[in-house]
């Protein structure tokens, strides 16, 4: 029969590493079986011979706090070889304090063990605190390099060997157990060493880019007279009945001094961001096409760029609304006080965004510009004010279009403008050299490490 693939086992292979006695014929894939054979060839170390440490975090009651917590890292913070601090979470430090089995110490390494994305790999490089969910293992290998687990455990070689212990139909996951047989090729020190150090570059580029958008923001700050802004806090304070009945609004904060103060700041020219861009509403038709690259709100990272994903059009989630162009700048309506803004880049051109974007056309603003401006945090408090309910805050486009927007100086656009692009470039150039270490260690298993080590050095010229 055309597709039918067919594997035959010997019973001491079906038993070797099968300590739950799997009988279903996912488990003896050829693929599978191939990518453990093509390591085993090249020369590798059983994982549980290594004698690690494979934790299984306890499953909690989740109880967010908004402030002064300790961060609760899920599975969808944990992305192929690299933490995603997107959509960051936090628990009470007396929550955390009892989940001593599920501190994440720096240097471990983290596997996704359900869902859509079960299997993921990325290495903890922070010193920040976290707690992992029991959606994610917890990895401790004792002589194994964890920065160069992570890389092979996202290679081909490696994910084939993940997928091998999937069970499960209705809710599939990687059985704990199974992760102690997982094959490691041994590398010598000399590869080791060029792979570390391309580790540490991709971190060192990471970190340039964080400063390249810090330092944005600090010279758009000292332009709107933000640098060393003291607002006024007093204790108590009054609203005129009139102000209250023409904002419609009631509660304290948003008539405290220091919105005032700030309003009045940004109100000197009297511009607003409608008067310098534009809401795009180019509508998406699934119809249209086979399929298409979506961007939604958990895409948005911590330096204003998105990410996506690839799909079917008869798999298009009920939110996916808006058309994005290049140069565009996408920002989230939920919770604005999360700095969710993003510009859409050239290769993003006719991307599908969610309805939980507003998209903006600049017009007579530098693209750059208006990212930082609305990624600012005294910003996005202001935005928060007018957010409408508690357990889904949102706000509106005419919410952000009424923002007021002063005039900014053709000095000052530039230096941002430079800053924001060097951060993006920085960043590429981090995202490439963690895949060209992957792609290295794969070059190695399938045809000797003098090919790993010449890709190395080519690709490392043209980054």
């Amino acid at each position: 029969m055309e597709g039918l693939e067919a594997t035959v086992v010997e019973y001491s292979d079906w038993r070797q590493d099968n300590d739950a006695l799997r009988l279903d014929s996912e488990y003896q894939l050829k693929a599978h079986r191939a990518a453990i054979e093509l390591v085993c060839t090249f020369g590798a170390l059983q994982f549980k011979d290594d004698a690690p440490e494979i934790i299984h975090p306890h499953e909690i009651i989740r109880e967010y706090v908004e402030e002064d917590g300790v961060w609760f890292l899920r599975a969808q913070n944990v992305r192929p070889m690299q933490i995603d601090p997107r959509n960051k979470v936090m628990i009470s430090e007396a929550d955390a304090d009892k989940l001593l089995r599920n501190v994440v110490k720096r240097e471990d390494v983290l596997v996704t063990r359900t869902g859509a994305n079960r299997g993921q790999c990325a290495f903890f490089d922070r010193d920040e605190r976290a707690i992992a969910s029991s959606h994610t293992f917890i990895i401790r290998p004792k002589t194994i390099d964890p920065e160069f687990l992570t890389l092979f455990l996202n290679t081909a070689h490696g994910v084939a060997q993940i997928d091998k212990g999937v069970y499960g139909a209705a809710q599939p996951e990687v059985a704990p157990y199974y992760l102690g047989n997982i094959w490691v090729p041994k590398i010598s020190p000399a590869l080791m060493t060029r792979l570390k150090t391309a580790f540490s570059n991709s971190k060192a580029q990471a970190a340039k880019a964080e400063v390249g958008i810090g330092e944005a923001e600090t010279v758009l700050l000292a332009a709107l007279g933000l640098a060393n802004w003291t607002p006024p806090e007093p204790l108590a304070y009054t609203a005129r009945a009139s102000d209250v009945y023409v904002s419609g609004r009631f509660d304290a904060r948003f008539f405290a001094p220091r919105i005032q103060a700030l309003l009045d700041l940004l109100a000197v020219d009297g511009r607003t961001i409608a008067d310098v861009a534009a809401p795009r509403r180019e509508k998406f038709r699934p119809d249209a096409c086979a399929s298409f690259d979506y961007i939604e709100i958990s895409d948005i990272d911590g330096a204003g760029a998105a990410a996506s994903t690839r799909l079917a059009s008869e798999d298009a989630p009920s939110r996916a609304t808006w058309h994005v162009r290049a140069g565009d700048i996408i920002t989230s309506t939920v919770r604005p006080i999360r700095r969710l803004s993003a510009q859409i880049t050239p290769e993003q051109e006719g991307f599908v965004c969610s309805s939980g974007f507003v998209v903006v056309m600049p017009r007579d603003i530098a693209p750059e510009v208006l990212l930082t401006y609305l990624r600012l945090p005294v910003i996005c408090e202001l935005l928060d004010l007018f957010a409408s309910a508690s357990m889904y805050p949102a706000i509106t486009d005419a919410d952000i279009f009424n923002l007021p927007l002063p005039h900014i100086a053709d000095a000052v656009t530039d230096q941002v403008t430079q800053n924001v692009i060097a951060a993006k470039a920085a960043k590429a150039r981090a995202a490439r050299m963690l895949e060209a270490a992957k792609r290295a260690v794969e070059i190695a298993i399938e045809n000797g490490e003098p090919a790993a080590m010449a890709y190395l050095d080519q690709v490392e010229g043209a980054i």
